[in-house]
């Protein structure tokens, strides 16, 4: 009951953490500048540096949408995994039966690459087709291949979106044509994005490829970036009725790598502009950081029965974040744990974690650990640190 009771949320503030820095460096006032705040039309939007995976900005980040076309990336997470598992090759053929036929092929007046009905089509193709036509008939192929009907693909989907975090979405078939239930957000979506990126690098060079012929029809890669001068690789895009346009887009220029993700917007027009403008204000108003470099101590933690009353708290990386240009005094940050700790406390235990802000949203969190032990206490240690504790908690409540 008395340990419980001290497992109190607490929150201790670091002002301004890079005034010093600011100080001491001229870039930050270089000229001119790009203001650091933006808006959009864009009813979710989230957009992230791809290396320091700073937040550069959000808007309603986790509310539910449908996910359209967007929904194949998830899809295609699935068959590359199995691919890379040995379970798929790229030589495999699935058939185009009736169903993916007349849902998502010729007669369906959906996003198709025309597979015709009955043929047997390679992997290495269906993939192509999903991701550069975005077919239905292409994505419900391969789900009918792999798990024999969409419903249990999409558990499959399902499932292995909760391994890969993405706690806030639902699939309830490949395609992302409108379902009941089918949803996702933005922040799950550069989660997936970011996740394919990384870990299937060669497939995900198909999302870069302009165009694919399949049944003697050709294509244009349906994603806008891809024809702008903005390093433009990957993703796709979607829209329904019921969420408007929506789009996932990576960029790599001048060695930074930029993740959007947005939905809500009322046409496709306005979806290209409003990418392009987010995508180049993110290059422009932002500049790299590093506030603290690897194993630097940047605070400590009260610890209740130790052989001392408090720990170091020290990053094992070296925390780097993407400052606003014109602003950088707009960036503090905040020290997280549930505190007191209770000793023992082993060097390199993971106590707590540093929230930056920039405003009000949080940008950036990393973890914190302790940088040295702290041994469990003798009784006159335990009692000290019971009358501090109470006497701190009784002024608190005041």
């Amino acid at each position: 009951m008395i340990r419980s009771g001290f497992l109190k949320t607490r929150i201790l503030f670091a002002a301004c953490i890079l005034a010093a820095t600011v100080a001491s460096n001229p870039a930050f006032s270089q000229e001119p500048a790009a203001e650091s705040r933006i808006e959009t039309a864009a009813k979710q939007a989230l957009l992230v540096d791809g290396e320091t995976e700073t937040v550069l900005f959000q808007k309603d980040p986790d509310a539910p949408f449908p996910p359209a076309s967007l929904a194949k990336m998830m899809t295609m997470e699935i068959v590359f995994a199995a691919l890379r598992a040995g379970e798929l090759r790229l030589d495999t053929e699935f058939p185009i039966s009736e169903h993916a036929w007349r849902t998502g092929g010729a007669p369906s007046g959906s996003s198709t690459m025309f597979a015709k009905l009955n043929s047997r089509v390679p992997v290495e193709a269906l993939i192509r087709g999903t991701i550069v036509q975005s077919a239905n008939d292409a994505a419900i192929a391969i789900a009918e291949g792999m798990e024999g009907s969409e419903e249990a693909f999409a558990q499959r989907m399902n499932e292995r979106a909760r391994e890969l975090g993405m706690t806030a979405s639902r699939f309830v078939n490949p395609t992302g044509l409108p379902a009941d239930g089918q949803e996702v957000t933005v922040r799950d979506l550069l989660t997936l994005a970011r996740h394919i990126r990384a870990t299937y690098p060669e497939l995900y060079k198909i999302y870069a490829e302009p165009a694919f012929e399949w049944n003697g029809i050709f294509q244009r890669n349906r994603n806008p970036l891809l024809a702008m001068e903005l390093g433009a690789d990957g993703m796709g895009t979607g829209y329904t009725e019921a969420s408007g346009y929506a789009l996932v887009g990576v960029t790599q220029k001048g060695g930074r790598v930029t993740l959007l993700a947005m939905s809500g917007l009322e046409t496709s027009k306005e979806r290209a502009e409003e990418a392009r403008r987010l995508l180049t204000w993110a290059e422009e108003a932002f500049e790299p950081r590093t506030l603290f470099e690897s194993g630097a101590s940047i605070g400590a933690a009260n610890v209740f029965g130790g052989s001392s009353g408090s720990v170091p708290l020290a990053v094992r990386q070296p925390v780097t974040l993407m400052v606003p240009v014109d602003a950088p005094d707009r960036v503090s940050a905040q020290i997280r744990y549930n505190g007191p700790l209770i000793a023992p406390i082993e060097e390199g235990d993971r106590v707590a974690s540093l929230e930056i802000r920039v405003d009000e949203d949080i940008v950036l969190t990393q973890a914190l650990y302790a940088g040295t032990s702290v041994f469990a206490g003798d009784f006159a240690d335990r009692a000290m640190g019971a009358v501090k504790e109470l006497a701190v908690g009784w002024l608190r409540a005041f």
